[in-house]
């Protein structure tokens, strides 16, 4: 079920009121799980237990009114309609009738609710400032479920909660027998919600919250301690949790994806939250539980730079799978013409299939399980030639064989991959389609990002060999390195809590809670470490990798779940030393995908200029881009061709010099316009 909500306000007006979380959507949308940038704000997420509203039939409901003490407002006059205790009944915006007994009218359509006999998102409240009851069977209203209340007590008791452990009931069956309801935005006006058990009025109190945890949606619910972590903590792990590898469903090895990422040997996290187990990640997780020590180790590690442990990554900490997706289809054409996938070419002289063409089957596609380098051929795929469309030549040409020419689909990529799967099949225009899943194992290397579930993100600073690193008494050393300069100014308290309970749960052989708004008590964790023999802070003596000397200082050290996002240092690094050109301007191509180049903009040019660095600027503004040579006529100064000027039609005083071809382009596009531009040319 998608759980955006996304606003159609302009984007790029810095106005805080749309962006803002609005009093009535307490509880139907997520304060946390919002965009970073400019639709901070715009777009919103719902909250766990929202629910969207459908449209329900509305006939019943009127009948109801009417049996009700609804009156026909046709039927009366206007001195009864302006009657102070007379309050008048809208049905979806639709004026229904006037009332008088407007709580009785309240009363039966909530009971009704309550015992099932009309629907469970008809809504009904009271407006005593307009004298009006409202009667909601429309949909795009958003609701959320609230235990009742009554006589001062919740009407789910524990014996309603041990059936529901039991498999006996389920949320629906609370819902039938009317122990709970669903509530929207202006109902929940009508009511006193009690936050906590103990905060039950006995007179007041209508109804009570089913947990604080739902007041946040799926993805803030996945952080451990969010009450403990400075908000916009919480607001960067919404993002990043999206980011993360992990795995997307049992059927993964099945589908062949555009773009897929999987984390090899993905774990569940120590410390839980009722949202995880409630949204089952932790069938799917997306992380691994890393033993982190919080300390400084060399210079790599600051501005949140990791450093990784090589036994680790050895033993497939952060290793991941790309699956990529490269598909062909073999068209037939209106001249009855088609393409065609040829077997691999041989060499004449040695008979041996040419190298590029060495993972090709024998029908001309790649094999699974072949390793692919860099441009060889996955399709052999040949096309008809064009043919002329004029009819002399046809005539001539006759009925001589189609020619064919060679537009196979090569494999891209800089780093090998492997054909997992090959699928030949149609597609909806009946075209044969070849799609080849190619799949790439990585391990972690230095410029990887990672990431905790407390928004602390950071990219692989040093991969360290573990002789090196700091051990504790028990020989362990860390898998991973983190600087403590990350702590005191983001203020992620729950990151620290995150890893005693983790910590905690290894040495007791369970998992602890999380939740937001409660979960394991930090007391609670501390007796368990003192009770196995740890530091009940948490610190342990760590001596030094190197010299074998124990360290100064206590390290604080356990498991900590981070995940592998999907930004990799392969896929981004770019740097190009020749490559294609642009038709028009003949200046080098933009973007890693066409082999571009890097721009050297205005900025960078003045500071060039500020210091004075003339000849650089023209080697990388002029040679290194777009140097073309050119004839200019000394005597009118315009461009002139193979040494002769059409203006004066003479080649007495033609002059060769280079230029930027984006310069010689302007010139004739400004004498298109009739500006003459005119070159004044000396020797220097």
């Amino acid at each position: 079920m998608m759980t955006r909500v996304n606003s159609q306000f302009e984007k790029t007006r810095k106005v805080s009121g749309p962006r803002s979380l609005q009093p009535s959507q307490w509880g139907m949308l997520c304060p946390s799980d919002t965009p970073e940038g400019e639709a901070c704000g715009l777009v919103k997420n719902l909250a766990l237990m929202t629910h969207i509203t459908t449209e329900v039939d509305e006939e019943p409901v009127i009948r109801l009114a009417y049996n009700a003490g609804v009156e026909d407002i046709r039927l009366l006059g206007g001195e009864t309609i302006n009657n102070p205790k007379v309050f008048m009944v809208f049905i979806n915006g639709n004026i229904l009738g006037v009332t008088i007994a407007y709580r009785r009218l309240v009363e039966v359509f909530r009971m009704m609710r309550r015992r099932g006999l009309i629907g469970a998102f008809v809504s009904i409240h009271t407006s005593f400032t307009q004298r009006c009851v409202y009667i909601h069977t429309d949909g795009g209203r958003l609701c959320r479920p609230y235990m009742i209340v009554q006589g001062g007590r919740p009407l789910v008791q524990q014996e309603h909660i041990e059936q529901m452990k039991l498999g006996l009931r389920k949320f629906d069956d609370f819902l039938h027998d009317g122990l709970i309801e669903y509530l929207d935005v202006n109902e929940e006006n009508d009511s006193f919600i009690a936050y906590q058990e103990r905060d039950i009025d006995p007179e007041k109190t209508t109804h009570l919250e089913i947990e604080p945890f739902t007041l946040l949606g799926v993805c803030a619910g996945l952080v451990p301690y969010p009450h403990h972590n400075q908000s916009p903590r919480n607001t960067y792990q919404c993002a990043m949790g999206k980011q993360a590898m992990g795995i997307i469903g049992y059927n993964q090895k099945n589908r062949i994806d555009t773009l897929m990422y999987n984390i090899v040997y993905p774990q569940s996290p120590m410390v839980r939250s009722r949202t995880i187990e409630l949204t089952n990640f932790d069938k799917l997780p997306a992380g691994q539980n890393a033993t982190v020590a919080v300390m400084s180790y060399s210079g790599y590690d600051i501005e949140d730079a990791l450093i990784l442990n090589k036994a680790s990554i050895d033993r497939g900490y952060g290793r991941c799978l790309v699956y990529k997706n490269s598909k062909c289809t073999i068209k037939r054409y209106s001249n009855q013409t088609f393409d065609r996938i040829m077997g691999p070419m041989k060499d004449a002289l040695t008979g041996k299939i040419i190298t590029k063409h060495e993972c090709l089957d024998t029908d001309g596609i790649v094999s699974p399980g072949e390793r692919l380098t860099c441009k060889q051929t996955m399709v052999n795929k040949e096309m008809p030639a064009v043919k002329s469309n004029n009819p002399i030549e046809q005539k001539e040409s006759g009925q001589q064989p189609i020619a064919y020419s060679a537009v196979p689909i090569t494999y891209k990529g800089t780093e090998p991959s492997y054909a997992e799967r090959v699928l030949v099949s149609t597609n909806n225009e009946e075209e044969f389609l070849v799609k080849i899943l190619l799949r790439q194992t990585r391990r972690p290397e230095i410029g990887d990002k990672f990431s905790s579930r407390h928004g602390q993100k950071g990219v692989t600073g040093l991969i360290v060999e573990q002789e090196d690193l700091p051990f504790n008494d028990y020989g362990m050393s860390p898998d991973m390195v983190m600087n403590p300069h990350g702590f005191p100014s983001r203020m992620t308290v729950g990151k620290t809590l995150e890893l005693l309970g983790s910590k905690a749960g290894v040495l007791e052989g369970k998992f602890h809670y999380g939740t937001a708004f409660g979960g394991s008590k930090c007391q609670d964790l501390q007796d368990e470490l003192f009770k196995h023999g740890f530091n009940y802070l948490g610190k342990d003596v760590f001596y030094s990798g190197i010299t074998g000397e124990p360290l100064e200082m206590y390290i604080y050290s356990g498991p900590v779940y981070y995940q592998k996002l999907k930004h990799m240092v392969q896929d981004k690094m770019h740097a190009r030393a020749r490559g294609p050109r642009a038709v028009l301007t003949r200046q080098p191509t933009q973007g890693r995908s066409r082999e571009g180049g890097l721009r050297l903009g205005e900025m960078e040019r003045d500071c060039l200029i500020s210091y004075g660095a003339s000849m650089l600027i023209m080697e990388r503004l002029m040679i290194s881009s777009d140097a073309f040579d050119v004839d200019v006529c000394n005597v009118c100064g315009r461009l002139a061709y193979s040494s002769w000027c059409h203006n004066c039609r003479s080649s007495a005083s033609v002059s060769k010099i280079s230029m930027p071809y984006a310069c010689k382009l302007l010139f004739q596009e400004l004498t298109s316009m009739n500006i003459v531009p005119r070159l004044k040319l000396q020797n220097y």
